[in-house]
């Protein structure tokens, strides 16, 4: 087998799997550990794979600012929003971050809801504002403008005095055994807080997200109470759900 042919079938796996491991690699593919681990390096220097310890894990969606994800897989997200809608109810107290996920499901919100909503997100104020029976915390900080919500040491002390019934987190990127994690270590530092002051956390994830990692991490997954997403591969699922979590589809 080509060295280009085999890169191509580890690339097909992870796109099915999720993630490899280096060993079982040079097995199905019938090459040494040593060729596998030379074709990850070389997969991860063109930024088509991320090399973990043992093994490789998908890339996942690229890092890009909130407007240019706005027009990015909105059909799927409104769907992932409709399927969320059901776990918020009437005088909830409910902590919602940045993201567009999050910004689709607010868009959604029935006018009648009484609730209390706790953001960082000016967009998300900005789209409540129709809201009459909704009161509207606004988090202050200094505005991240990539994903546009407010972060800081301000933000952080804010939370200090909030309690939330459901955290709903907008998420990056996830893996089952890394965590949750994102690209700012200041934005991380907030979406913790947040899910420290809250009873139940639920994420919103499109399959690109899921088994994919960044730079700094969130949180353990298990974490999470409600993990919503697209339909996946049946044992993906389930190693979600061994971590406690229920899981949407």
């Amino acid at each position: 087998m080509f060295k280009e042919e085999r890169q191509q079938q580890i690339i097909q796996i992870l796109d099915e799997e999720h993630k490899v491991i280096a060993s079982d690699l040079s097995k199905r593919l019938s090459v040494s550990e040593d060729t596998i681990r030379r074709d990850l390096k070389e997969l991860d220097s063109q930024g088509l794979i991320k090399r973990v310890h043992s093994g490789a894990l998908r890339k996942g969606p690229p890092v890009v600012d909130f407007s240019t994800r706005q027009n990015l897989y909105n059909e799927i997200k409104i769907k992932l929003a409709q399927k969320a809608l059901t776990f918020v109810k009437d005088n909830m107290v409910l902590l919602i971050d940045g993201g567009t996920t999050n910004l689709h499901l607010v868009n959604n919100l029935p006018l009648s809801l009484k609730a209390t909503i706790i953001t960082n997100s000016p967009p998300i104020a900005m789209a409540l504002s129709n809201h009459e029976h909704i009161e509207v915390i606004m988090i202050g900080g200094t505005l991240f403008k990539e994903s546009m919500v407010n972060l800081g040491i301000d933000t952080v002390e804010e939370l200090n005095t909030l309690r939330a019934d459901l955290y709903i987190m907008g998420i990056y990127k996830i893996d089952q055994h890394t965590g949750i994690s994102v690209p700012s270590r200041s934005e991380a530092l907030v979406k913790r807080k947040m899910a420290s002051v809250s009873s139940e956390i639920l994420g919103m994830v499109t399959s690109d997200k899921l088994d994919t990692i960044s730079k700094h991490i969130v949180c353990p997954t298990n974490q999470l109470t409600y993990l919503v997403t697209e339909q996946i591969n049946k044992d993906i699922k389930t190693q979600y759900e061994k971590q406690d979590i229920i899981v949407i589809e």
